[in-house]
């Protein structure tokens, strides 16, 4: 057989080739590690019945209208909760574990970050943050997990940009859903009502009026390290907007604490299971009907 001998120029082209396609192959093998998507395992054949031949399948080793209980259990039962109003509150679902519900005793779910009483307000049924108090953090700690969270800005509007009805709800206390009074003030959108901090503009602007109560429903599927502290899952968010769709299934690629005006900290390797956090940043915002249903990783 005859080999031709490459030019220099050939042979860097055909190393940049090999390296282009390791590059891909890494890819491929990292999201298929990460644990980012899963394909169900699925089986296919048929039986002859009554002379036809019948299509059988299975998915993750359970047929298809499969009626045994023994083989597929029946969902949990549950009784929804209720979507709230302007005058009230609304209500968790029976399996959710109720973070505050308005109460003084359900108030004693939170402290400062230090552990101690915090110095928001309970006021009307709802937590007010408070100038200078600092963050406020539930004592129970989560990881992946579905947050329902109510709050509402303060109907007398002041201030403008990010300094007007600004807060935050902090999943794991680390990873930021804003929460601004986005309604007719105008900010950087990875800033805004609804975005992860610093990362991701929402899909839409779902915001009311200042004053007015708003809803966050948040599925959030936390990140995971591996031995050295590096990232081998990234964390996902889907997020709802008083019912409205403005993140669906959201990679997030680093951090969203912020690093100056135009920049945002990295993952920072953390436990499995950290307290939800709501932010002061100087304004009185309200926060009512919080609840959590832990999910599975």
């Amino acid at each position: 057989m005859f080999f031709r001998r490459l030019t220099g120029e050939e042979d860097m082209k055909t190393k940049l080739k090999s390296v282009l396609v390791c590059i891909i192959i890494a890819f491929f093998i990292q999201g298929s590690i990460s644990g980012e998507s899963r394909e169900a395992k699925v089986k296919k054949w048929t039986v002859i019945e009554n002379d036809k031949k019948v299509l059988y399948m299975t998915v993750d080793g359970i047929l298809v209208h499969e009626s045994d209980p023994a083989k597929q259990p029946q969902p949990q039962v549950i009784t929804p909760g209720t979507s709230g109003t302007a005058r009230k509150a609304g209500t968790a679902p029976s399996d959710a574990i109720v973070l505050f519900d308005g109460t003084a005793e359900s108030f004693k779910n939170w402290t400062d970050t230090k552990g101690n009483r915090s110095k928001w307000k309970l006021v009307d049924g709802a937590m007010e943050s408070v100038k200078k108090a600092g963050m406020i953090q539930s004592k129970q700690k989560f990881g992946s997990c579905q947050l329902h969270v109510e709050w509402a800005c303060p109907v007398n509007v002041k201030g403008k940009d990010q300094g007007r009805g600004n807060s935050g709800v902090f999943l794991m206390g680390t990873y930021e859903v804003q929460v601004l009074d986005s309604y007719n003030n105008t900010t950087y959108p990875d800033g805004q009502a609804g975005a992860i901090y610093g990362r991701g503009k929402p899909l839409v602007n779902a915001c009311r009026k200042p004053g007015q109560w708003q809803s966050y429903d948040i599925i959030f599927h936390r990140p995971t390290f591996d031995k050295n502290g590096k990232v081998d899952r990234r964390a996902t968010f889907t997020v709802l907007h008083n019912g409205v769709l403005i993140h669906d299934h959201y990679t997030l690629d680093g951090g969203t604490g912020w690093r100056g005006p135009h920049a945002i900290s990295e993952y920072v390797p953390h436990a499995d299971r950290l307290p939800i956090k709501l932010q002061d940043h100087g304004n009185p915002v309200r926060f009512r009907n919080i609840w959590v249903r832990e999910l599975n990783d």
